[in-house]
């Protein structure tokens, strides 16, 4: 049997998990991507390494290998307690000319976020309901706090760097944020994700020089991409229960204290991508 809880990260700066070079060395993938809506991901092995990691600083080796499994090259090779899916995108800030920011996400998404959240308990209209008991807005619905102009018929608009959307409806989009803080947004088609994810991406365009002098070394040009800063992103966790008698009154306590952290994942860490907070729910 497993207990089940969850994680919520923003980003607080980019989030790079991927290859590092790019198209210049025949790659066009540059981060981890959903293969159906080919919006960005971060891999439970990744979670599950930065975690490994700090409870090993933290705690002890021992803690880290009980609760996330032994190494690869360990003989002993235990199974971890803790089992971590990806993390995919609830939300996606976009740049919207006059916004100056607008939070996308998709039926797809939400419908992860939903059976990963579903116990979690929202306000809807005034009442408390659990998430998993609430329909989902239909596609091309806004927020209310939205800034649109006038469209076609009833239909307003929001534009967007490389084109516009238009907004059928418009409704309190409060309950699909995981601190229930509504943000101007909007939800999309599923065919329509990943061309907006794109345009929301970070990119970068990097150079390596030679040592002793300010030309670039030879294939040591490459860009880079990265999810932009404001992404909220979810993962499920199960949590494997312990029977033998020297280990179940173990807990789990992933951080110091409390069960929200800033955290650094992915890489290019030194150029300062990477940073992020994460909170656990129902550990």
């Amino acid at each position: 049997m497993y207990n089940k809880a969850y994680g919520i990260i923003e980003t607080l700066a980019p989030l790079h998990v991927g290859a590092t070079a790019g198209e210049e060395s025949g790659n066009l993938n540059l981060i981890f991507r959903d293969q159906f809506t080919q919006t960005g991901i971060i891999p439970g092995s990744s979670i599950r390494g930065r975690l490994r990691s700090e409870m090993r600083n933290d705690q002890s080796e021992n803690d880290a290998n009980y609760w996330y499994g032994n190494g690869a090259d360990d003989e002993k090779n235990n199974e971890s307690i803790v089992k971590f899916e990806y993390a995919s995108i609830v939300w996606i800030p976009v740049f919207c000319p006059g916004q100056p920011i607008v939070w996308v996400t998709c039926h797809r998404l939400l419908k992860r976020y939903q059976r990963i959240a579903g116990d979690t308990i929202v306000k809807v209209d005034g009442q408390d309901k659990p998430l998993k008991e609430i329909k989902i807005p239909n596609k091309y619905t806004g927020s209310t706090n939205l800034k649109t102009k006038p469209g076609v018929g009833n239909t307003r608009t929001i534009f967007f760097n490389l084109g516009f959307l238009e907004v059928q409806s418009s409704k309190d989009l409060s309950p699909w944020f995981p601190d229930g803080e509504q943000q101007p947004s909007v939800i999309v088609d599923d065919s329509d994700i990943g061309m907006i994810h794109d345009m929301a991406l970070y990119r970068q365009s990097r150079v390596r020089l030679k040592s002793d002098q300010k030309v670039v070394d030879g294939g040591g040009f490459f860009n880079t991409e990265a999810l932009p800063e404001g992404t909220i992103l979810v993962f499920p966790i199960a949590i494997r229960e312990d029977k033998s008698e020297q280990n179940n009154s173990k807990k789990w306590q992933p951080f110091k204290t409390g069960d929200t952290a800033d955290i650094y994942l992915g890489g290019l860490e030194s150029i300062g991508l990477g940073h992020c907070e994460l909170s656990f729910k129902g550990v």
